[in-house]
């Protein structure tokens, strides 16, 4: 996956709201958005390096997005749309073994009571439910979701099961 828009370096120095941050860019701190509302709290420390994605629409509040953070050499995403993105390249392109058998891809389909990011079908008719999430928590090398509680998150792993019991795949 290529970034069309223009990413910049900055230093991140707090985040008042879930939505909102403040980073020290070209010699001024400036506001950005945040596309994130989980903690993020290990990543976004003050001092820390992050990415800016540049926006171009002049009715935002913020030119810039928070994209992603240094945690030591690792550059880790917390901008929440950029994993169904490339998940779905992948699935696109067939890089996902065990999804191959699923040509047929669908973007943001209802089961129950939740949307899940994909569901995956082939002309035998079988589906899979697929529910793509972007992990930024990570403690001595394992990657855990999520870094906070989650009654959504809880729901869309419920409702996998009962996917499973109906016959169907499902995954996260």
């Amino acid at each position: 996956m290529k970034f069309i828009k223009e990413t910049v370096r900055a230093t991140f120095v707090k985040r008042p709201n879930r939505f909102q941050g403040y980073v020290h860019y070209e010699g001024e701190t400036i506001m950005v958005h945040v596309p994130n509302t989980g903690r993020v709290q290990e990543i976004l420390l003050p001092g820390t390096t992050v990415i800016l994605r540049k926006e171009d629409n002049p009715n935002r509040k913020t030119a810039f997005s928070l994209i992603a953070g240094y945690k030591g050499e690792a550059l880790i995403n917390i901008d929440s749309q950029i994993p169904n993105k490339v998940v779905e390249e992948a699935l696109q392109m067939g890089m996902i073994e065990k999804l191959r058998k699923y040509p047929i891809i669908k973007r943001e389909k209802f089961y129950g009571k939740s949307r899940f990011d994909f569901l995956l079908e082939n002309e035998a008719g079988e589906k899979y439910y697929l529910e793509v999430k972007g992990v930024t928590l990570e403690k001595d090398g394992m990657a855990s979701f999520p870094d906070a509680p989650t009654v959504r998150g809880a729901r869309h792993v419920e409702e996998l099961m009962e996917v499973k019991k109906e016959g169907h795949g499902a995954g996260v």
